[in-house]
Formats: structure tokens, sequence, C-alpha cells
């Protein structure tokens, strides 16, 4: 046997190999299992608190009118961002900022991490942080992944960029066409309980046209619900309690995380960074019309 063939022979058996370890934290995904032994990765907090946070923004056709009624009743919230749509839209994600709420990620794109490879998965991470910190002056430390579900490149990643990995407890189903302001109250509040974290979203950038309109519907009613119940509404960095791992990233935040890192100089350069004003134009096919989680 030619050496070649020796090396393309190792190469075919060790792949399964290979598939297994990166999709291995799909287990995750599964969200009565996820609640009940990675309260962490859940967002599990202190149990008079519920976290309240939003994906797929900033969307200056929706976001605008969640920061306006969260302001009414004075409330504030995570939004995880992608950072695609933070850079076509900077003056929003800096009215989010200066309004109070805290920011994390959802990644450059909303595609699958499995799909991706280690590097890929990095410099999409990267991308975004850095996008987010240069328009803000903090560094996000939290980071959702798109659709729930996490890869082992993607913990990697996350780990080297001190991001901390951030899930639901509970969420509304707002991403479909058939959502309506009741359906997400009600798939909301069933799943509801002290520490839980919601997860709603604030545009249909990857979600059926127009969903974002029934999470807006519905948040006055899961609000009114979560007092009612004597839960006291916020975002994650106000939802756990320090760890040891705070001690050595500064204020305490959820689950052992920062809140955000603030930046008097700009963020270390990588090169996903380099390259985001290069196609900043790009667009994604599609866009609009897909029906997915998170």
């Amino acid at each position: 046997m030619t050496a070649a063939r020796l090396v393309r022979t190792a190469a075919l058996a060790a792949l399964p190999v290979l598939m297994t370890v990166q999709t291995a934290p799909v287990v995750s995904t599964f969200g009565p299992l996820r609640n009940r032994v990675m309260p962490r990765l859940s967002g599990r907090g202190r149990p008079d608190h519920i976290a309240l946070t939003f994906d797929d923004g900033p969307d200056p056709l929706s976001t605008p009118f969640f920061l306006r009624l969260l302001a009414e009743r004075r409330i504030r919230a995570t939004f995880f961002l992608l950072g695609r749509e933070a850079q076509r839209s900077p003056g929003l994600v800096r009215e989010i900022a200066a309004a109070g709420h805290e920011i994390g990620i959802h990644g450059w794109l909303h595609r699958p991490l499995l799909l991706r490879g280690p590097r890929a998965t990095y410099d999409d991470f990267a991308r975004a942080r850095d996008t987010v910190a240069d328009i803000t002056g903090i560094r996000p430390t939290l980071f959702r992944p798109p659709y729930g579900v996490m890869s082992t490149a993607a913990h990697l990643a996350a780990r080297r960029l001190a991001l901390t990995p951030v899930l639901w407890t509970c969420w509304g189903q707002d991403w479909t066409a058939r959502a309506t302001p009741e359906s997400v109250h009600r798939t909301v509040t069933s799943d509801l309980d002290g520490g839980g974290t919601i997860l709603l979203h604030d545009s249909d950038c990857t979600s059926a046209p127009g969903a974002w309109r029934s999470a807006l519907g519905a948040l006055p009613r899961i609000l009114d619900t979560c007092a009612q119940r004597g839960y006291e509404v916020g975002p994650l960095r106000d939802h756990g309690w320090p760890t040891d791992t705070d001690t050595t990233r500064g204020t305490a935040g959820p689950m052992g995380s920062t809140a955000g890192s603030r930046t008097d100089t700009a963020p270390e350069q990588t090169d996903a960074t380099r390259e985001q004003r290069e196609d900043h134009t790009a667009d994604d096919p599609g866009r609009r019309g897909r029906s997915r989680p998170a």
C-alpha cells in the first residue's frame, strides 16, 4: 500500500470521530435536558428574576418599537445582535446601548455553526464582537448561537474570545408566520418560572416577514404576567450571582460572565475585523421569509 493511500485511509477512518467531536454539543439543543443538567448554558439565574432577551437585531424597521415599549415600562433587556445588521445600523446599536440595555452577539451571519470549521467559526464570532465594540466602545462578553445549536468549534472560539454562551429556558416561537400575540404569550408563560430566560425576536431578518409584530404585541402581557408572579425582569447581567471567574474579568455578570468590557482603545485586530469593511455590502439571498428559531 502506497503512502498516499495509507494517509487517505487513515483520514477516512478518522472522519467519523471528528464529526462526533464537532457535533457532540448538539445535545444542548434539547431544551428540557439542557434546562435540567446545563443551567448556566440555559441562562438559569436567581429565582426572583427573569432575564428578557431578544435575537436577530438591530432592525431599523422593528427594533425601535421594542425600545419604545421597554422605555415606557422602564425595563432593560439583553439584545443579541447579528454583526452584519449592527454594521448596517450603527446608530441603532448606539441607541440600544444608550438606553441601558445589554448587548451580546448572535454571530456575524445567522448560519448553522455545525457547518463551519474552527477558523470560520472564530472569525465569525470575532468579527461580530469587534464590530459591536467599535460602535459602542464596550466589548461584548455574551454570545448566543444561531438556532441555539453549539458545536465544539463554537465552544473553543467562545473561550478564546472570552464569550459566554447563553441560551434560554422559554421562548415564544415568534418567528413563524402563524404566530400571534396570544400564542407567543401562551408559549412563553407555559414554561416561565423563576430564574428563567425568555427568548423573543425584535427582527424578522431570519423569520417570516412581519413575525416580530407577534412578539411586540405579546410583550406587555408577558411583562404583566412576570409582575403578577412576583418576578423582576431585566437583562442577563442582573440575572446571576458572582463566581470565582468574575474576579479575573471584572464586574460580575450572568453565570460567571461580565456584562461587557469597556475598551478605551480599539479592539484587537483579527482577520475578520480587517475583512469586515471590504464586504459589508454583501447580502444573503433569501434574507427574508425563512422560519427559524433564535
